[in-house]
């Protein structure tokens, strides 16, 4: 088993086992997060000659939409705490430098929601960092309640960039340009759940 899928499992399952002491718990099963990258984080890809890319499964449209699809996971619906587990990742890549961050976690369980991934520096691990800060639309209030008991569909979600990833991507890539709360865009999750 690779380093990699060796951390996706442990981390997976330390989140069902905290996840089944709470109670009231909502098992997703599959979906998918979509985000609508932001023209700020593409551009500023852009201005430094870096270039986004995507690990199978996850695609990008021609209008900056990427999805991951979402592999599994659990949350606490009475309280939205939990964690919810993708495939695939992202690229950046310039010259001979790239970094690749993948295998996205949604974590709510702490004081504020983030997304973890592990991080890849050409080609070597570098471990699981926190990479993007998560701010929950406005007026969202737990108990989670699926749609048809299957579906949940949480839309709006902002994405910045925490201070650790930012200092990460500046040491690579040699510059100083990436900076936390950098806007990386617009995320809606769509995670259809077992039914209960």
């Amino acid at each position: 088993m690779s380093v990699r899928r060796t951390l996706c499992v442990s981390m997976l399952a330390l989140t069902l086992v905290c996840a089944s002491a709470l109670g009231q718990t909502v098992v997703t099963q599959s979906g998918q997060t979509s985000v609508q990258l932001s023209s700020d984080f593409l551009g500023a890809l852009k201005s430094l000659g870096v270039t986004p890319g995507v690990l199978n499964p996850t695609t990008i449209s021609s209008k900056g939409v990427v999805t991951f699809p979402i592999t599994g996971g659990a949350v606490d619906a009475q309280t939205a705490a939990g964690q919810i587990t993708h495939s695939g990742g992202l690229t950046l890549t310039a010259g001979k430098t790239q970094v690749a961050i993948e295998n996205f976690i949604i974590d709510t369980t702490g004081s504020a929601p983030v997304l973890n991934g592990i991080a890849v520096v050409n080609g070597s691990v570098a471990g699981v960092l926190p990479l993007f800060d998560l701010e929950l639309p406005k007026g969202f209030k737990p108990p989670l309640k699926p749609i048809a008991g299957v579906l949940v569909n949480l839309k709006g979600v902002g994405v910045t960039l925490s201070s650790t990833a930012a200092a990460t991507l500046n040491k690579v890539f040699g510059v100083t340009a990436f900076a936390a709360g950098l806007d990386i865009g617009t995320a809606n999750v769509e995670a259809f759940v077992v039914p209960n």
